[in-house]
C-alpha cells in the first residue's frame, strides 16, 4: 500500500470531478509529499496551485474546494489550507493499520512496483580498461551501477547490467608488451619494466602461464605472430580477474561487450557511418579552434565530422583520425548504435569523474542513431578518498600503485564496501574513512542498520524465550490485533514505513539510489527511538508481559520493520544479519 499515490489518484479523481475541463498533464504535476515539518500534517500536496492558474482562479479558492471534498473522506481526520494554497492532511489511525497489513501480506515485494512496464534498459557500468584488476576509482561506479540497476528491476524494468571491454585501443599492445617481460623473467631473464609499461605484480602468472603453454618458443617467433596470441591470453586473463574482483562485492554482469567487434571489414563502426551518412548526420569540415589551451587532439584539417550540435553538443566531433583509424567517438556512436539495434530505449552509462565532458556527446549520438526514440542518462561518480581516523590512508599496493578493490572488501568487507558507497550522492566526492567503517557504533551507517535488523530479530529471540506460550508464527503475526497501536509513538514509526514505497519510485525516475541508503538510515534511526523509548515507558515496551495482544501487536509492528529494512538492504546487495558479533 503506497499511501502518497493512494491519495495522489484521490486528489487527481477529486479535480476531475470539481473541475471537468482539467486536462491529464496538468494532473500529471500534481505532487503528494510528505509536509516539511509533521506538526502540519501526514501529506502535503500542492494540487491547487498546479491548476489555479490554468482555471483562471485564486489557488487558495481552489484548494477551499478540495477541502470541502476531502472533509467527508473517511480516511481524513482533517484536511487544512497552508500558505498560498498547499493543502495538508492528516490521516485516520486506521490508514496505518492498512499499511502494516499491506507490509505483513506483501513482504519483499512490499515497495516493489510496475512503474517500468517491463521496459527494457541498458545500464553500462565499471567498464574499465581490461588492463589489471579493478581499483578503488573503479569501485564507487561498480557499486553505484549495481544498485541502480537493483532499484530499476525492483522497479519494473527488464534490465540488463553491462560491461564494455575497452579492448582495441593502444593500451592493449602496451599491455601484451608488460606480459611478454614477464614472460622472460618466468623463462628466468632479470627484466626492468620501462616507464608506461604496467609494472603490476597480476601479470606474472600471465607470463608463467605462457611460460608453461609455449616453453621459450615465443621468444623465436616474429613479434606479429607472437603479440596477437599474447593479447588473447592476457585479456582473458584480466577479464577473468575484473570478475572475480567484482564477485567480491556481488556484482555480475549479464553481458560483456568487446569494442574489438566494432572494427573491421563490416564491423559496426564502418556500418554505423554509413548510415549517418546516408542521413546527412556526417560532413566533411573543418573545426574552429577551440577556446583557451588547445587540446592534443585538435587538428586544423578537413576531416570527417558528425553534426553533434544538432543534437545538444556544444561541437561537431571528428570520427576519422588522419590516420585513417577511427576516433574513438565513432567507437562510442556505433557501440550506442547497437545497444539500441538490440531493442534498448532507455540506456544508461555511469561513468568516472573524468569523463563529465562526455555526457553532451553521448546523449547527442544516442539521440541521433534512435532518431530521438531512446533517451540516454548518464551519471558521472566522483572521487573517493580513502581515510583512517581522519587521515589519508595508505594501504599495501597489489597493482603498481594503485589500491585496489580487493585491498577494500578485504579490509572492511562487502556489505561495508557497499553501504558506505551509496551513502553519499553519486556526484558528490566523498571520503571513505576505513576507521569509522569498522565501529559498533550509531557513527558508522552501515552497522547502524544491520544493527536495527539484528535488534529487530533479538526482540523475537527474546518474546520466544520469555513468553513461549505466545504464537509467533506467520500467520498470528499477520492476525494481530494491530488496532492496539494509537500511542503516537507506535504512529510515528509506521509513517516511516509508509515512505517506502514512495522512496522506492523516486529514487528509480531520478536514477538515485543513494535515497535507498538515506531511507533505511532513517528507519533503523525512528526503530532504535522507539526502543529507547519502551525504557522509559513500560508502555512501549516490544515485549510486555501482562498483556499479550499488544505485544502481539508490537511484535507485527517489529517485523514489518525487519521487513522493510531487508527489502531495503536487498536492493543496495547488503546482507541483513539476525546477529552481530
Amino acid at each position: 500500500m503506497d499511501v502518497f499515490a493512494l491519495f495522489s489518484a484521490r486528489i487527481a479523481n477529486a479535480m476531475q470531478l470539481l473541475f471537468p475541463e482539467i486536462g491529464a498533464e496538468l494532473l500529471a504535476r500534481i505532487v503528494v509529499e510528505p509536509p516539511r515539518d509533521p506538526a502540519h500534517g501526514d501529506l502535503s500536496s500542492n494540487a491547487a496551485m498546479v491548476v489555479a492558474k490554468p482555471l483562471g482562479r485564486n489557488p487558495r479558492e481552489v484548494a477551499g474546494a478540495l477541502v470541502e471534498h476531502f472533509r467527508t473522506d473517511l480516511d481524513v481526520v482533517s484536511v487544512d489550507i497552508a500558505g498560498p494554497g498547499f493543502i495538508n492532511f492528516r490521516l485516520a489511525t486506521p490508514v496505518w493499520h492498512k499499511v502494516l497489513r499491506s507490509i505483513s501480506e506483501q513482504g519483499d515485494d512490499y515497495g516493489r512496483s510496475s512503474l517500468g512496464g517491463s521496459e527494457a534498459v541498458n545500464i553500462e557500468y565499471v567498464s574499465a580498461n581490461p588492463t589489471g584488476p579493478m581499483h578503488v576509482g573503479h569501485t564507487r561506479g561498480a557499486v553505484f551501477g549495481d544498485t541502480l540497476a537493483a532499484l530499476l528491476a525492483y522497479s519494473g524494468y527488464e534490465v540488463t547490467r553491462e560491461y564494455y571491454i575497452n579492448d582495441a585501443g593502444s593500451q592493449i599492445d602496451t599491455l601484451a608488451n608488460s606480459t611478454l617481460l614477464r614472460y622472460r623473467e618466468a623463462l628466468g631473464e632479470t627484466i626492468e619494466i620501462p616507464p608506461g609499461f604496467y609494472p603490476g605484480d597480476y601479470l606474472i602468472p600471465v607470463g608463467e602461464a605462457l611460460k608453461a603453454e609455449f616453453g621459450a618458443s615465443l621468444l623465436d617467433r616474429p613479434e606479429v605472430e607472437v603479440l596477437p596470441l599474447v593479447k588473447e591470453r592476457v585479456l582473458a586473463a584480466m577479464l577473468d580477474l575484473i570478475k572475480a574482483d567484482l564477485a567480491k562485492l556481488g556484482i555480475h554482469h549479464d553481458v560483456f561487450f568487446s569494442e574489438r567487434t566494432l572494427h573491421g571489414a563490416g564491423g559496426d563502426i564502418e556500418s554505423t557511418l554509413a548510415w549517418l551518412r546516408q542521413k546527412g548526420m556526417i560532413y566533411e569540415g573543418r573545426l574552429e579552434p577551440p577556446k583557451g589551451k588547445t587540446p592534443d587532439e585538435w587538428e586544423d584539417r578537413e576531416q570527417t565530422l558528425f553534426r553533434a550540435t544538432d543534437y545538444g553538443d556544444d561541437v561537431d566531433r571528428p570520427l576519422v583520425k588522419s590516420d585513417g583509424s577511427y576516433t574513438y567517438f565513432a567507437a562510442d556512436i556505433a557501440y550506442h548504435r547497437n545497444k539500441f539495434l538490440r531493442g534498448f530505449k532507455h540506456m544508461i552509462n555511469v561513468l568516472g569523474a573524468d569523463h563529465s565532458g562526455y555526457v553532451k556527446r553521448l546523449q547527442a549520438a544516442v539521440k541521433a542513431v534512435s532518431l530521438d526514440e531512446a533517451d540516454m542518462d548518464v551519471r558521472i561518480c566522483q572521487l573517493v578518498r580513502l581515510l583512517k581516523n581522519g587521515e589519508p590512508f595508505k594501504m599495501s599496493k597489489r597493482s603498481g600503485d594503485l589500491v585496489t578493490l580487493a585491498d577494500v572488501v578485504d579490509e572492511v568487507g562487502a556489505d561495508a564496501t557497499r553501504f558506505m558507497l551509496m551513502y553519499r550522492r553519486n556526484d558528490a566526492a566523498m571520503d571513505f574513512d576505513f576507521a569509522l567503517v569498522k565501529e559498533q557504533t550509531r557513527d558508522n551507517p552501515v552497522f547502524y542498520v544491520q544493527y536495527a535488523h539484528a535488534r529487530a530479530c533479538s526482540i523475537f529471540r527474546t518474546a520466544r524465550r520469555d513468553m513461549p506460550e505466545l504464537d509467533l508464527s506467520d500467520e498470528a503475526l499477520a492476525g494481530a490485533d494491530i488496532e492496539r497501536l494509537s500511542s503516537p509513538a507506535d504512529i510515528e514509526l509506521v509513517r516511516v514505513l509508509a515512505a517506502w514505497p514512495r522512496t522506492v519510485t523516486a529514487a528509480a525516475i531520478a536514477h538515485e539510489p543513494h535515497r535507498i541508503a538515506f531511507y533505511v538510515h532513517e528507519l533503523a534511526a525512528a526503530f532504535h527511538g522507539f526502543w529507547a523509548k519502551g525504557k522509559d515507558d513500560p508502555q512501549l515496551r516490544f515485549v510486555n508481559f501482562d498483556d499479550p495482544k499488544l505485544t502481539l501487536a508490537r511484535l507485527a509492528l517489529v517485523d514489518a520493520v525487519r521487513q522493510v529494512i531487508v527489502n531495503a538492504l536487498a536492493i543496495l546487495g547488503v546482507s541483513a544479519p539476525e546477529e552481530l558479533s
